[in-house]
């Protein structure tokens, strides 16, 4: 199936971090048949534990959860879509905007990437300005690549490494700029060369570090000193430390926030939620698709978050990605493997500190495999995993870094992969 993608689908997926050269060439299973709490099966029939990255943050409650599955069918067997709309995005609406106090007003998408970029129109359409800066990782779209029209690889601090802007419109460049997290020195630097032209300051709430003291009322107070309209992008972080943003747990309050991912439980749904000073100005730009009004997103979201509600989902999965990440540190240890550990629980990951590391990366990957797990060196917790699923995992994961161990004291690491690293960059993966 994988030489089939390479010669029908160009870049081989529809998502990046599902490439199958990002976690073991020739090995990861890439295709799976079907999928249930935290079992995977793939075209071969063989199960594995998922003890990876849960369909990239998606599928917070596990696989095919029976509640959200059986709201779903419930909306195909009434209709998935007709000529009207259907009641369940004001439902919706009206939950978003009871969880988040400060919110007044909802726009619905289906995907993250295009719900920042709704966001975005907004924020221009609001001031009247083009500029963004910006903080994380938002997407494929236009304003974001843009940011490397004026710099080379200006966008690397915040996900990866060669994502050339190709096809972006060149007149772009000099309208997004970068900054990074707990930088404020950084967003000032971009306030003083195009504060009057500034329309959002844009920044995922948390995603490897902490804030720190003053970050997130400093970047709330130069959004209100400029004019610019704060945007949080939740995408990744959204119901992971609560149920809601995590930008409640963290002292922000935003003018718009951006949520997809964990929302539906792997159903395609986003939302962009705002006050309504800020959002009204999406009646004066047109921001409008067919699909985008389909019954099954909302229903899905609103299954989901009310599962998400009832279990108190979040401190499951904190405590699950605290003893992963606690793990790992506890087996890196006991071989001399020296690893860096990061990210916060829910959504935990870790990277080898070698000059092989990608090679590293690959064997970890094939070796657990082996011992029927789907795993990489990220870990996103979901309600369904078990402390049992954890426990068997690190059991595995102590066997696999004793022979990584072995590997750098041989120095055939590479060789041991058939000299076929993972890959880390966009320019290589293309």
């Amino acid at each position: 199936m994988i030489a089939r993608a390479r010669r029908r689908i160009p870049g081989v997926t529809q998502l990046l971090s599902k490439h199958p050269d990002r976690f073991a060439p020739g090995a990861w299973p890439g295709y799976y048949d079907r999928a249930a709490g935290v079992e995977v099966w793939d075209l071969d029939g063989n199960r594995y534990t998922d003890m990876s990255i849960g369909g990239i943050g998606a599928n917070v409650l596990g696989y095919a959860d029976p509640d959200v599955d059986g709201a779903v069918h419930d909306a195909i067997a009434r209709g998935s879509s007709s000529s009207l709309n259907c009641p369940e995005e004001i439902a919706l609406a009206d939950l978003l905007c009871e969880l988040h106090s400060w919110a007044e007003m909802a726009r619905f998408a289906r995907g993250g990437g295009e719900a920042m970029a709704i966001a975005v129109r907004i924020a221009r359409a609001k001031t009247g300005r083009d500029v963004i800066a910006f903080c994380g990782y938002h997407g494929w779209h236009d304003w974001y690549l843009a940011a490397n029209l004026g710099a080379a690889d200006a966008l690397s601090p915040h996900l990866m490494a060669g994502l050339e802007p190709a096809g972006v419109p060149k007149v772009l460049s000099g309208t997004a700029f970068p900054f990074r997290y707990n930088q404020l020195d950084e967003l000032d630097a971009i306030i003083r060369d195009h504060g009057r032209e500034l329309a959002a300051i844009v920044m995922e709430p948390i995603r490897s570090a902490q804030p720190a003291p003053g970050f997130m009322d400093g970047v709330r107070q130069r959004a209100d000193a400029t004019g610019a309209v704060l945007i949080v992008d939740e995408v990744s972080a959204g119901f992971r430390l609560t149920t809601g943003g995590a930008h409640l747990t963290l002292g922000l309050t935003p003018d718009i926030a951006v949520f997809s991912k964990a929302m539906g439980n792997g159903y395609p749904i986003a939302a962009i939620i705002g006050t309504e000073k800020v959002m009204r100005a999406a009646e004066r730009s047109f921001i409008s698709s067919t699909m985008w009004t389909e019954r099954i997103g909302p229903t899905a979201a609103l299954a989901t978050i009310a599962k998400f509600r009832r279990t108190e989902a979040h401190l499951h999965l904190n405590a699950i990605g605290q003893r992963v990440q606690e793990g790992w540190k506890a087996v890196a240890a006991q071989h001399g493997v020296i690893i860096e550990v990061g990210g916060i629980p829910p959504l935990s990951h870790f990277s080898f500190t070698h000059a092989v590391a990608q090679a590293l990366k690959a064997l970890f990957v094939r070796r657990m495999l082996d011992r029927g797990f789907l795993a990489s060196t990220s870990f996103y917790a979901v309600l369904a995993h078990t402390t049992a699923h954890v426990d068997a995992y690190l059991d595995a994961a102590d066997v696999v870094f004793a022979e990584l161990a072995e590997a750098i004291r041989s120095g055939d690491v590479r060789a041991r992969v058939g000299n076929r690293p993972a890959v880390a960059d966009f320019g290589r993966l293309t």
